[in-house]
């Protein structure tokens, strides 16, 4: 099956993560031109250097939830955005009795606070020119957190609702969104849990595997395509079946 998409321009929030890295050829290849976004010069250097074959056919933008004031600079440099990937996430996991105030109360700011900023920005430029496509890369977390995941799912779970409402809210306008729940993803963060938790974990696994971050890219390239416009307004879990039974 061939895909259609009736945009041409990605917004890629957290644009040096592995998934992010893994999605922008395949974006490229059908035609679109992908924004990757990153904080500081280091993941802009990542993302040159791991998508120098397609040199011009791709911007680096600056990008920070921790800094929702700047986001109107990247709308206005960036008129023309067709579709956001959302994949930005801040690092704090801990007990929720034992969490520091302040950071979480800056990890909730981040995380909901600026991201309902990201998608109004997102939403006012799509619904300009009556078409978008709005992706949110939550976690299987959200609906299973583990232990010390209290903080990371109830954010996840936050942002969902601000997406399902964008969706909901501006479907006859052309402007639609969901939520991909990725589970244990074999790239970053998901690398690191999976080292520590060893052989155990695979064990877990309904198809013995883990899900590479390629995989999570195709899925993402097809939910960003015409043919799954009517996917809106919901969260889609995609753990190979890890959390559909005991």
């Amino acid at each position: 099956m061939k895909l259609s998409f009736s945009g041409k321009t990605v917004l890629v929030t957290g644009g040096n993560c592995g998934i992010a890295l893994a999605l922008a050829p395949l974006l490229i290849g059908e035609g679109l031109f992908p924004i990757l976004c990153h904080r500081h010069g280091t993941g802009a250097a990542k993302i040159d250097e791991h998508l120098s074959p397609w040199a011009g056919q791709y911007a680096t933008a600056f990008f920070d939830l921790a800094c929702p004031e700047q986001m109107g600079a990247l709308f206005a440099d960036h008129p023309g955005i067709d579709y956001l990937v959302d994949m930005a996430q801040g690092d704090y996991e801990t007990l929720v009795a034992s969490a520091d105030p302040g950071r979480l109360a800056r990890y909730m700011a981040e995380n909901i606070g600026a991201r309902a900023e990201l998608v109004r920005l997102a939403a006012r430029a799509m619904v300009g020119h009556r078409f978008g496509r709005m992706i949110f890369v939550s976690s299987a977390a959200a609906g299973m957190p583990g232990k010390g995941q209290g903080l990371y799912s109830a954010s996840k779970l936050g942002a969902e609702g601000i997406y399902r409402s964008a969706g909901l809210e501006l479907a006859s306008r052309g402007v639609t969104a969901m939520g991909l729940r990725p589970g244990y993803v074999a790239s970053g963060r998901g690398d690191r849990f999976i080292e520590q938790q060893g052989q155990g974990l695979v064990k877990k696994m309904p198809g013995g595997c883990f899900i590479s971050a390629a995989e999570v890219a195709r899925a993402l390239v097809f939910f960003l395509s015409d043919t799954a416009r009517h996917f809106n307004g919901v969260a889609i879990t995609m753990d190979g079946g890890f959390s559909a039974g005991k």
